[in-house]
């Protein structure tokens, strides 16, 4: 049985890899991109149905063209909870209103749920959304 060390190794060399699929069609995701997706039927209090989403992926990831990649969704509804961040529209993420993104609700998503990208939230809300995340899973 190979050692963590040799998978971790070997994980680390496919992240250099390129794939020149993703780059032929110029769809290459990047950290912080706004998406709208297909999250399916919710169960629960889960974060379900087509909505926009922020990409959390690391860059050195998706430069990869992963099959599936990490997103937190986002909600019109905005509650007072220290595992959402709020996040304003405007030109560069072209959100319709104001939004919150649920850090509570990150998940990994196949890529074939990604109908489009409509924008970016830039490096401070991405960060805010990252430090959320780390907090809430004790990184």
């Amino acid at each position: 049985m190979p050692s963590a060390r040799c998978a971790r190794t070997r994980w680390h060399e496919t992240l250099h890899q390129s794939s020149p699929r993703t780059r032929q069609r110029g769809s290459m995701l990047t950290p912080g991109d706004v998406v709208e997706l297909d999250l399916g039927m919710p169960a629960g209090s889960e974060a379900g149905l087509r909505r926009p989403a922020i990409v959390v992926t690391a860059a050195r990831v998706l430069r990869g063209g992963p099959n599936v990649v990490q997103v937190v969704p986002l909600t019109r509804t905005q509650r007072d909870s220290s595992t959402e961040v709020l996040i304003d529209p405007d030109e560069d993420n072209r959100l319709v209103a104001r939004s919150s993104a649920q850090c509570q609700h990150v998940r990994s998503v196949a890529t074939t749920r990604i109908h489009d990208r409509t924008g970016n939230v830039g490096p401070v809300a991405l960060n805010e959304v990252r430090e959320t995340l780390a907090l809430l899973l004790d990184l």
